[in-house]
Order: C-alpha cells, then structure tokens, then sequence
C-alpha cells in the first residue's frame, strides 16, 4: 500500500512544489521544483539544427533562442519536418519537430528526440513505429487482453506502449485515454508543419499532473495535499476520477503541524545529500556519484563478530541490498552502479546475495537490474536514466538562492 503526497515548502530557502511517496511507512520516492524555474521536460518544439557531427553520429538543435539540444542521428529516420522539403539526411538550417528526452545533467546540454511520445496514466502514443508493445511488468493475461482491446484502433501512423497501470484499468477508461492521446497527436502533427521555428508545440502537464501520470496507482490508497488550489485542482482531474475507486484524495488541515513535518520531508532531502547511510546492523554504505557511475562501498562499521565474521558479513550485506535498491530509487541514480560488497567466502552466499539484490531492485517502478558479480567480487548494475539525480536538482537550488 503506498500514499502519495503533495505540499510546499521550502529547499535551501526556495519555494518549492514538493511531491513524496510513501510505501511501507518510509518515503521511497521524492521530487520538487522551484516554482521559478520553467521545466521544459516533454515539451515539443520546432527545432532548428544548428551543427551535425557525423563522426559522433549526433547534431545539435535550438529549440529557444540561446538553448541548444543535443540529438542522436541515430534517430534521423523518424524525424518530422516543419518545412515542405527535406533533404536526404538532416543538415543545418533543417527544421524538424523535437521533444525534450532529458534535462540538462553534469553541465551536459539537454537532449531531444525526434520519437515523439504522448504519454498518459496507461498509454503512450508514439510517433515511433506502428505497434502495440508492453510494459515488461504486464503478465501474459494482461498483454492477451489489452491488445484485444487496442488492436482495432491502430491505424498504421502510431505506436502504442501499454504502461504497467493498464492492469488496473477499465476498457471504457482506456479507450478514452487513447482517444484524448490521438488528438494531441493529430494537433502537434498538424500545426507543427506550419509554426515558425522555436514554436511551442506541446507543454508538458504541470508537476502535479507529471507526477500522478508516472505514479503507480495499484496499491495506491491516498492521495494527500495541504495546499487548498492544488486540492481543488485535483478534485476535477481525470487522472485521479480514474482511479477514485481504490484510492481517496483527502486534504490535509493541521495548520499547527504541515505536512512536510508531518512525514520528515526535510529530514529525508537531508539523506539524500550525505554520502554515508547507516544500517540497523551497524554497518554502512558510502554511496557517491561520478562522472562515469555511481559507486556504492558497504562497511561492516561497528558490527563485528570475529567468531562468526562469515554470518555476519552475510547478515550486513543482505541488509545493504535491500538499502540499496531503496537509496538510488530516493536519489534518482541512473546508469552504471558498482557495489562493493563484503566480501564472503561461501558461493552460497554470493548467490543469495546477488538474488535479494535482484529481487529488491525489481520492485523500482524504473528499470533497474543486476548484471554480474566481476572478477574482482564488485557486483555491476544498471538503472535506466529518465531524470536527473536529486542532488543536481538540489545544487541548482542552492545556486537559484544564491542568485
């Protein structure tokens, strides 16, 4: 059962937006924005290429006057032209219809793709090819049902991905989600071959409706606010009329106690910006990001057991896998993950050890798994990269503050 909560309050002295959610009486997820800084994610735009650098296989598009993207042509065959013309590979001066994949990271530009996408709560409709795929969550029963259900409104144009919350809706309320999708699509399509360079097209949904879309609403009880605007607002949203029937919306009155204090919110962004993590056993992890990877250490810390050193390293290392998976889905670290375990002797336990760790990073609503233990004992992982750490969004905080 989890609990999804919305509020204000303020990062490193900034206004923020504040979304939280709570599974099993602990903050598993969190994000925030500044309610100063425009967020551009899933914005389409008629973008301009500015420079192509066939040996990295990659150019660069302004989407604003003075902001630059990066973009793969890896993608040139989906890509859509504003102009009339095209040539026959993308070249300066070529304006094309883009969306923002990825904010700006590490001092990297953002990046855009030319895959359009339109998501929904159990859809997204794509520009990228013509068939129906799934969520690798959805079991076989689920897939035979929804593509009964989808098949006869294919057209050939789109793409359709069947998002896991698809198991848990009704037929009417998907069909009606695809239905309000397409005329997104048609309308981007349509006024997109006719705008002038740098127009908006799309604006992506607020942050409150962001997050309700990429929320997982099975298991999902309560949805909670301490802000009365935002309360009215979802009231009449149809993401939440959707999911009414398992799920409450309540809003939250203790003017003595808000409700960041209320779930330790300041307590959990604090977590986020120290690099060690105390375990009940007494060990510890020093979890630290890189330009390359992130690197995760466990320490036996004040546990230690000379007698029984091989159960006791066991122990600790069971209990870091299960931290693990919970701390990079807190801080939002992506990409290549190495963990250095303790290292055992015992094989066995080895592979239980790369098993619970496995098991635990399944449950990360983004994709995330163990590879392999390496020759030298240091487990390798990977977790999909959609936004950007926390902690960047916390650094340019304090840079906005400081401003």
């Amino acid at each position: 059962m989890s609990k999804l909560l919305f509020t204000n309050m303020q990062i490193h002295g900034v206004p923020c937006a504040v979304s939280a959610l709570e599974e099993e009486d602990r903050i598993r997820e969190i994000q925030f924005t500044s309610e100063h800084r425009p967020n551009i994610l899933g914005n389409i735009y008629v973008g301009q290429v500015q420079r192509v650098i066939p040996n990295i296989h990659s150019a660069f598009i302004m989407i604003q006057n003075g902001l630059t993207c990066y973009y793969s042509l890896k993608e040139e065959s989906t890509a859509i032209y504003a102009q009339p013309y095209r040539h026959s590979k993308i070249a300066p001066g070529d304006q094309i219809l883009v969306q923002v994949s990825k904010e700006a990271m590490k001092g990297k530009v953002p990046s855009v793709t030319t895959r359009l996408n339109f998501t929904g709560t159990y859809l997204v409709l794509t520009t990228d090819g013509s068939q129906i795929s799934f969520s690798s969550k959805l079991i076989s029963y689920d897939k035979n049902w929804l593509r009964e259900l989808l098949t006869p409104v294919m057209d050939g144009t789109f793409g359709i991905i069947v998002r896991t919350n698809a198991r848990s809706g009704k037929p009417k309320q998907i069909l009606k989600e695809f239905q309000e999708l397409k005329e997104k699509m048609d309308q981007v399509l349509q006024y997109g071959r006719s705008r002038t360079c740098f127009s908006l097209l799309y604006e992506a949904e607020p942050f409150y409706q962001k997050v309700l879309r990429n929320t997982y609403t099975e298991g999902l009880t309560e949805i909670v606010t301490d802000v009365p605007s935002l309360y009215q607002k979802l009231k009449t949203l149809d993401q939440v009329q959707r999911i009414s029937g398992s799920c409450q919306l309540r809003l939250y009155e203790d003017s003595l106690l808000p409700l960041y204090k209320l779930y330790q919110l300041e307590s959990v962004i604090r977590q986020i910006q120290q690099e060690k993590i105390w375990l009940k056993s007494g060990g510890f992890l020093v979890i630290q990001q890189t330009e390359a990877f992130v690197s995760v250490d466990v320490n036996s810390g004040k546990y230690v057991n000379k007698k029984k050193a091989e159960e006791t390293y066991r122990k600790i290392n069971l209990e870091a896998a299960a931290e693990i998976a919970c701390q990079l889905r807190l801080r939002n670290l992506s990409g290549s993950i190495l963990i250095d375990f303790i290292s055992m002797e015992n094989p066995v336990y080895e592979d239980e050890l790369f098993h619970v760790l496995q098991k635990y990073l399944k449950k990360d609503p983004i994709r995330a798994t163990a590879i392999d233990f390496t020759k030298l004992k240091i487990v390798e992982a990977t977790r999909k990269k959609v936004r950007r750490p926390l902690i960047e969004d916390l650094r340019e905080l304090q840079e906005e503050k400081s401003c």
